[in-house]
């Protein structure tokens, strides 16, 4: 059966500063149209997130690949997931330091490994082995960051408020990104990459890159990517949790919709998410001041940052 695609992205909820919004609608238009030219010309749904999340990565604007946020030692460390909805074959690599494109070696861990999930040195052996360039972790490093890490451990050092992680303090950077996407086979796919949070232990993973957590696809229920404050968003297992509820019979906008006020309400979680079922219904949620997003199908084509 034939469908109409469709391609939804995500550019990070957080308080998006009124000085980089229009970086933030460059951005996930670029994305938008990477995804969608693969669409168009009747691809899988996996290379169109991918494409997507290639032109997001290579974006300084977000908190993936080069310009990502840096660790507590000054480094950056990457993670990303794909997953394949229609056989629900899944790749994701963690703490990666050494690849300006973590989401490439994730879809080889998914096509061209038997795992669903290698991390840091070992992840980077096996992107190598097959092809992938490493690079030095230097050369992910941004001036920008660097000021940002003083600024952040200046404030720890004086217990400023703003460097706690809870609350609406820490809306102050999520910019992970995500894509997912329907294609004209009636297939659907996710997939999400990060540079996780700013000022974070060496070796820390947040949900970006575990499966049905920040990101879940599966044919019989939906395709979700998540962004925000990785810890809650893990513990409730939220995309896996939106999925499901779609399966139950969920609209996927209610849903979306639901599943952030669920983690509000039980831990206090803040972030945002896409949602995409087999028919091409979709859902855009957050409970932070602001949101990057893209969508886009034969009808048309929608950008903005959504404002909660």
């Amino acid at each position: 059966m034939r469908q109409l695609p469709v391609l939804v992205v995500h550019g990070g909820a957080w308080a998006i500063p009124d000085e980089t919004i229009e970086a933030h609608l460059n951005g996930v238009r670029q994305a938008l149209s990477r995804g969608w030219h693969v669409l168009e010309q009747g691809g899988k749904a996996l290379d169109a997130v991918q494409a997507a999340i290639e032109t997001m990565e290579d974006d300084e604007t977000f908190d993936a690949g080069r310009g990502s946020f840096l660790t507590c030692d000054g480094r950056v460390q990457l993670d990303a997931l794909m997953m394949d909805g229609a056989t629900l074959r899944a790749g994701g690599v963690g703490c990666v330091e050494r690849i300006r494109n973590p989401i490439q070696a994730a879809r080889l861990v998914l096509e061209d490994s038997p795992h669903v999930y290698m991390v840091a040195e070992g992840a980077e052996q096996f992107a190598a082995q097959h092809g992938i360039k490493l690079c030095r972790n230097q050369d992910l490093v941004i001036a920008r960051e660097v000021e940002r890490l003083k600024e952040a451990q200046a404030k720890a050092a004086a217990g400023h408020p703003d460097t706690t992680f809870a609350g609406a303090a820490f809306d102050k950077g999520h910019d992970t990104v995500g894509a997912v996407a329907l294609d004209a086979d009636g297939n659907i796919a996710a997939a999400t990459s990060t540079g996780g949070t700013l000022n974070k232990a060496p070796g820390r993973v947040g949900d970006s890159s575990l499966i049905g957590c920040g990101c879940y696809a599966d044919n019989q229920s939906a395709s979700v990517s998540c962004t925000g404050w990785g810890e809650p968003i893990m513990k409730l297992v939220l995309a896996k949790w939106a999925a499901d509820c779609v399966q139950g019979g969920g609209a996927p906008d209610a849903v979306a919709q639901e599943a952030i006020y669920y983690l509000e309400r039980r831990l206090n979680g803040h972030g945002g998410m896409i949602l995409l079922d087999q028919r091409g219904r979709f859902g855009i949620a957050h409970n932070t001041p602001r949101m990057a997003w893209a969508y886009r199908s034969t009808e048309g084509e929608k950008t903005g940052v959504k404002v909660e």
